[in-house]
């Protein structure tokens, strides 16, 4: 197994932040066929495979918004109002996706990226581990 962590800042706002690119680099890197697992060692963010750049991000942040709302419900709450929902959201968009390689690249659909979701506004550094499994 080869495996890299790649540092991201995701900002002081609600976020959907491409990483494809830097996936795609590090499969090309490793080349051959095996398995690409994107993992964020954070619990307030989550890694999605999602269409980016047409309006999906946007709508995964306002349905998120909407099944999560950044109010005083939650018992979780220290931080930003709302804090407790970050908390909550791994748990409907994991912290990890797997993807195949083959030859080297991602095997996406036409539209499909990889995304970290992150609705935590405290926490704008993020890391992310990247781990090519082949035989």
């Amino acid at each position: 197994m080869k495996s890299q962590i790649i540092s991201l800042t995701t900002g002081s706002r609600e976020t959907v932040h491409d990483i494809t690119g830097e996936c795609q680099s590090f499969a090309g890197s490793v080349g051959g066929d095996g398995l690409l697992h994107v993992f964020v060692p954070h619990a307030t963010a989550g890694v999605a495979i999602i269409e980016l750049g047409a309006g999906s991000d946007d709508d995964l942040l306002a349905a998120l918004g909407d099944l999560l709302p950044a109010d005083d419900r939650w018992r979780h709450a220290h931080g930003s109002r709302g804090h407790g929902r970050s908390h909550v959201m791994p748990a409907l968009i994991p912290p990890y996706a797997t993807v195949p390689v083959l030859g080297g690249r991602l095997a996406l659909g036409t539209w499909q990226s990889i995304a970290i979701v992150d609705l935590n506004v405290d926490n704008r550094e993020r890391q992310v581990r990247l781990s090519f499994l082949s035989d």
